[in-house]
């Protein structure tokens, strides 16, 4: 009974200590805001425009090349001194450029892809016209990515046109089949193995700066993607002998596959977990939060096991941050309502997380698969990336340029739980990081892959200059 009694003073305890130094850790605010528009962020707003009225929209297995030959052309008749001056390799749309450094030490490649999604729906301004209204440029490619892919070349440009010779070697670099992860990216990946590079810092899409990347943490933040996790496209299949509606058998495939899907969403077969990259995360952003989350945020020792089970229910986004994640995307059955199909399918995407990858979480979907007596086909799958190092020099040298180019701006490290060309990288580079130097909103981010695709063009001129530095500071000679 002593004992017991322990037990809440030890709690109390705890609960001070977290209070103590919560309190004492300083209250932050990230200051950053774009500044107001002037003649050059219009400028790149008429180059922006330009770009996205050229359709690049990009299918599964898409073979035709002649709307990424038109955009080559915008590409050349927009920034004529990277075309003049940089080595050009073109490989079946995708495109490679090469500007030589005083040193082949270290070098960087900057990367954006050219296509985008189809344009469904029906747009406040037409998705090809590169409208520019309201403080943006509109239309499918603005903010993925084709924002990105402007600023690193108008970056080059500019310092091209100052005759600048960089430090270190530095790679352009852009496919044209990232949208359904096609072989765009791992083509200049073999063509930059085939000259030897072994690059310091890949520098892509992913992460940015984004306005209120947690609720209730007000402000511009730079989330910085450090790692993305794997996914795998997967088909269930449950199978019988039909039959007529009038007099059904009992565990008829669509039961089956409701059963397997019931049972997952109630006893949640992945393993949530704290990865240092996420514990990281909330640790920086903890002081810039209201007192409620700096709380818990920065003392994850204490409210990690509480936080586990419901951030999910809070943030999907966050949530997804850590565990294996399962959704199901695609159904199909019998083709009339008094048929008992004889075989129907479900769709499953899932998305590893390192604790429990590629081959833990499909053995773990195999199992529960046979328990309900389905089939299961794995259709495509890659595994996890390996992190950035957060404390190496690669990171903490992008978060030195972010912090110079963007006065007052907050850094985070950040998870990637959706995919990129970064990914096929990794074997010629250490450091894949996903971050695009724009603002994206929540305008911005329901516009991804949705409708009225926008980016405000006041954050245009703040991009080029990130690239600039990036490449002017990558390595500092004596």
């Amino acid at each position: 009974m002593k004992y017991l009694l322990l037990i809440p003073a030890a709690i109390i305890a705890l609960l001070l200590i977290a209070l103590v130094r919560t309190l004492l850790t300083p209250k932050k605010a990230s200051t950053y805001t774009a500044p107001a528009d002037d003649d050059r962020s219009m400028m790149l707003a008429e180059k922006l425009a330009e770009m996205v009225r050229c359709d690049t929209t990009s299918y599964q297995d898409m073979t035709e090349r002649a709307p990424f030959e038109a955009f080559h052309k915008v590409l050349e008749a927009q920034f004529p001194l990277v075309h003049q001056k940089l080595e050009r390799t073109v490989l079946d749309g995708n495109l490679l450029y090469y500007w030589k450094g005083q040193s082949r030490e270290k070098p960087i490649l900057l990367m954006s892809h050219q296509d985008v999604v189809p344009a469904e729906g029906e747009w406040s301004y037409p998705p090809f016209s590169g409208q520019i209204a309201e403080g943006k440029v509109w239309g499918r490619g603005t903010s993925d990515t084709k924002a990105s892919l402007m600023a690193f070349f108008q970056a080059a440009e500019d310092l091209l046109a100052q005759d600048y010779i960089p430090a270190c070697d530095v790679y352009l670099a852009s496919s044209c089949t990232e949208e359904w992860s096609g072989d765009g990216a791992p083509k200049i990946v073999e063509e930059l193995k085939r000259r030897g590079v072994e690059l310091f810092l890949v520098c892509d899409e992913g992460g940015g700066i984004i306005t209120e990347p947690i609720g209730g943490i007000k402000g511009n933040y730079a989330m910085v993607g450090v790692f993305e996790k794997g996914k795998a496209d997967v088909k269930l299949t449950a199978r019988s002998n039909g039959g007529h509606s009038a007099a059904p058998t009992k565990h008829t495939p669509v039961e089956r596959l409701a059963a397997f899907v019931t049972d997952i969403e109630k006893h949640k077969p992945f393993r949530r977990k704290f990865l240092p990259e996420v514990s990281a995360m909330f640790k920086r952003l903890s002081p810039y939060a209201p007192f409620g989350l700096k709380l818990v945020m920065g003392n994850l020792w204490l409210f990690g096991p509480l936080m586990k089970p419901v951030l999910g229910s809070i943030s999907a986004q966050a949530g997804a941050m850590l565990q294996t994640t399962i959704a199901f995307t695609m159904q199909s059955g019998s083709d009339a309502y008094n048929v008992l199909p004889q075989e129907a399918t479900l769709g499953v995407n899932l998305r590893f997380i390192p604790h429990q990858g590629m081959e833990e979480s499909l053995s773990i979907l195999r199992k529960l698969a046979e328990k309900h007596g389905l089939e299961m086909e794995v259709i495509s799958a890659n595994d996890y990336s390996k992190p950035v190092d957060i404390k190496g020099e690669a990171f903490t040298q992008v978060e030195r340029v972010i912090g110079e180019t963007f006065p007052g701006l907050a850094v985070s490290p950040y998870v990637m739980t959706g995919a990129t060309d970064a990914y096929y990288y990794q074997e010629i580079c250490p450091s894949c990081i996903r971050f695009a130097p724009v603002i994206y909103g929540p305008e911005q981010m329901k516009g991804m892959h949705g409708l009225n695709e926008n980016i405000e063009h006041n954050c245009l001129p703040g991009a080029v200059d990130f690239y600039k530095n990036l490449i002017q500071g990558q390595v500092r000679l004596p």
